[in-house]
Parts: structure tokens; sequence; C-alpha cells
């Protein structure tokens, strides 16, 4: 060896953070209610017969291919629903068989509410902080809100316990109670936040997107602006965020009255890329100025596409943006679709267009059949929430929740033997069906190790 070459160092590479995704698993009463307005495709579908068990065996098949490419994959749990407590609370009474009779015979519209199959887009489960961005270096977690719709509004009570049951060591995680659902602090979670970075363990910048502001802000004037700037605002000061990595902006009004009730319907960010509709935001320049300032490590790499080569309805039917863009472990990214962009021309073109592009780290698109999940207004990317980990927080996560080959054949099985395979709204009053769910339910506390998880548990 000569004296000008180093010595080759012997040690190991440092292990590095890693972004998992965490799916939510669809539950045994997935049913297409058709209750979020401003969800063009959950509208679509309102009362269509579903299938919860091909339903859940559709989101496994994902999770399953996700983690054979070498990528973290977990999952999380699917919430009790029908939700009795709730209708005790709204004033039914009796055995719960009763309750479920009373409710399907004098307020049917309630039932449906409490039966909801949303929880399982945990995209909007919470909002989640890496500890390379947070002041005390832990991963904060603070579950949504969903104050816009009285059937998602019960969502965080158990969204945090599971959140709590997964994530426990207080050394590594900080866990956050809910905001106050009020109509100045709505709150939709991840679906309204994009974190990028040069590397998923580095410090980042977290971008956090709003629908309603103040008085002179723009607004929609079909749908609701489900998330509110002061939420965004609250939700970086309790992760404990360095503001001048912070920025918020607003989604275009226009975007939502076409159907775009969440940011992550328009709009696609991971590490140093962003992957937006040029209607995404009312002012695309400064968010894109905000992030060349401050991107650390690495220049960002913008994609836009304009009206000229897709509608935002050709966005909003193929959930397009809705697809996650991903890191592989050799460094390049990969595009997880729907199968409807496939089934677009116009959407399919934009996208070979944008792997074929060597300017940009986007290498492949890999397709997945979600449809019982679009068809309820939801894609790929609905159903994960993202959490960084380094080393030590990954270690400290509840080992039973992670996706490997074995787990996904148990979860495959339990699935098989406890979902129907068609489900209308008239059998959510079915006392059977509410028994064959907590049974199913129980039994997968359990198998994930979660505990007393469930309101019926408890």
């Amino acid at each position: 060896m000569s004296a000008m070459t180093p010595p080759e160092s012997s040690a190991p590479a440092k292990p590095r953070a890693v972004e998992a995704n965490f799916d939510g698993l669809v539950g045994p009463t997935h049913n297409y209610a058709g209750l979020a307005q401003g969800n063009v495709a959950s509208a679509k579908n309102a009362e269509a017969p579903s299938n919860p068990r091909e339903a859940a065996l559709q989101g496994l098949r994902k999770m399953r291919a996700l983690a054979a490419m070498g990528l973290a994959q977990g999952v999380l749990p699917p919430q009790e629903r029908p939700h009795i407590p709730t209708l005790k609370r709204l004033g039914f009474s009796g055995r719960d068989a009763d309750v479920l009779k009373q409710v399907h015979r004098d307020a049917p519209g309630l039932l449906a509410a409490m039966s909801s199959a949303s929880s399982m887009w945990t995209a909007n489960a919470a909002t989640v902080s890496p500890g390379a961005d947070t002041a005390d270096g832990r991963v904060h977690f603070t579950p949504a809100n969903l104050a816009t719709h009285l059937h998602r509004s019960i969502e965080p009570v158990v969204t945090g316990r599971a959140l709590a049951a997964i994530f426990r060591d207080e050394k590594c995680f900080a866990h956050h109670a809910a905001l106050p659902a009020t109509p100045q602090m709505g709150d939709e979670g991840a679906a309204n936040h994009t974190r990028f970075c040069a590397e998923h363990g580095e410090p980042g910048l977290e971008l956090f997107v709003y629908g309603a502001a103040g008085e002179k802000d723009p607004k929609p004037a079909l749908h609701p602006a489900r998330q509110n700037r002061a939420a965004g605002e609250a939700v970086a000061r309790l992760h404990r965020l360095d503001p001048d990595y912070v920025h918020h902006a607003q989604q275009k009004p226009d975007a939502i009255d076409a159907g775009v009730f969440h940011n992550d319907v328009i709009a696609v960010g991971n590490g140093h890329v962003l992957l937006h509709h040029a209607q995404a935001f009312v002012d695309t320049k400064a968010v894109r100025d905000w992030i060349k300032r401050r991107l650390r490590g690495r220049d960002p790499v913008f994609i836009e596409i304009d009206d000229r080569e897709l509608s935002v309805a050709d966005a909003v039917g193929s959930y397009l943006f809705n697809s996650q863009l991903l890191t592989m472990p050799d460094g390049t990214m990969t595009l997880v679709c729907a199968h409807e962009c496939q089934d677009n021309e116009r959407v399919w073109n934009a996208i070979r267009r944008i792997v074929d592009d060597r300017e940009n780290p986007i290498a492949e698109a890999r397709v997945f059949d979600l449809r019982q999940s679009m068809r309820n207004g939801g894609g790929p990317a609905c159903l994960r929430l993202r959490v960084v980990l380094d080393p030590a927080q990954r270690a400290a996560v509840n080992p039973k929740v992670w996706i490997d080959d074995a787990l996904a054949s148990r979860l495959e099985a339990w699935v098989n033997q406890h979902y129907r395979d068609r489900l209308v709204l008239a059998d959510l009053a079915d006392p059977q069906l509410l028994d064959e769910s907590r049974s199913a339910l129980d039994q997968l506390t359990q198998i994930l190790g979660l505990g007393s998880l469930y309101d019926f548990q408890r």
C-alpha cells in the first residue's frame, strides 16, 4: 500500500435513521357511508356494498411488498366500530344490541357516523416530528383532533392509546394530547404535513399546510377547509421545533372545492424532493424559496405538474399525489401509486415522464390494487403514517408491530377467519357483526401486543 493511500477503515458503517411507514389495517366493518364532505370518491360510492376482507388483504399486500423491498414497515390497528360508547353519550341506552336497534330506527345517520371506516387512513392519525428536529431529541406525536367531521372526531382517544402502546419508551418518544376540538383549531394530522431533509436522520424542514386561517385569507366556497393554521402552529410549539425551520403555507381554496380535501391529494414530499401540482398552494414561490433557503446538506428538487399536463380533476380521480414517495435502500426513490393512476392515460404519461427524467431521483413506479380504499376516498399515502426513527428509537418500538412474512401471513389468516366479504349499511345494526368485530379485535391486540386498547376491553 502506498503512503499516499489512506488505510481502509475496518469499522462498520454507522447505522442510519430510517423512515418507517405504519399502515392502518382496515377494520372488519369497512363500509361506504359517504360521510366526508369534499371527498369526491367517498361521496360517489356512498351506500355501495363493501368487501372488508378484500380491503384488509389489499392493504396487507402493500405492507408485505414494502417490507420485502427493504423498507421499515409497521402496522397500526383499526378502531372499534360501531362505537357504542359514543352512541350512549348521545342518549341511546340499554344493552349494546338495544342501542344498535334504537339508533338504526331513530337516527340511521348517527349509526353510519359511529361505524365509519375512516380510521384506516393513518395519515390523519397524528402529526409526527423526528428527534432530529425536536429540541429534546425525542420523536413527538400529536393525534389529530379531526374536528370538522363527527365520524372522525371520535378517533383521537384510541389513536393516542395505540401510539402509546407502540411507541412506549419515554426516553425516545413524547406523546401529546389532541388539540382542543374547536373550529379554530381543526387538525387533520400528517395529511397536511410534509418534512424535507438531506437524509432522514438529519435535521430537516417541516411544512404545515392549512386551508383556513384569518378573515382576510381566501376561502373555499363549496367545501370546508379542514386544517386550520392555528393547529399547525400549536403542533409546532408542542413538538418544540425551531421556528426558523417551520413554514405554514395555505392550500389553494379552488383546489379544496375541486376535491383536494387534504394537501396529500395534490402534493407529496420526501427527502429533498417535492412533487406537486401547480394548483397546490396559494403561494408556490414562497414554499419553494423557503425550502431553497433552509434545506441543509442538499439542493432541493421540485417536480411540478401543471394544468396542461394534468387537471386537478385527474389528480383527484387518480390520487396521483397521494402516492407514497419512498427512499429505497440504494438511495433512489420509488413512487407507490394506486391502480387508478395506470388506468388514466394522462396520469400514467405524467408518471412515465417523471420516472424517465434523470434530473430527479424517482427511478420507478410501483402500482398496487387498493380499490376498496380508493372507493372510500383514500389512496396509498392515506393508509400510512411516516415515523423517522434512529437505531435506538427503532429498537424501542413494540417489536410485534413490524411487518415481515410471518406477521403478514398471520394477519392474513386472521382477516380470512374474521372478516365478511360483503357489507352494506344495514348490516351495521346487526349485533352479531358487533360481536364478530370485537372478537377479532380482541385477538388482534394479542397478536400485536397492544394490551387493553379498546373500550370494550377496559
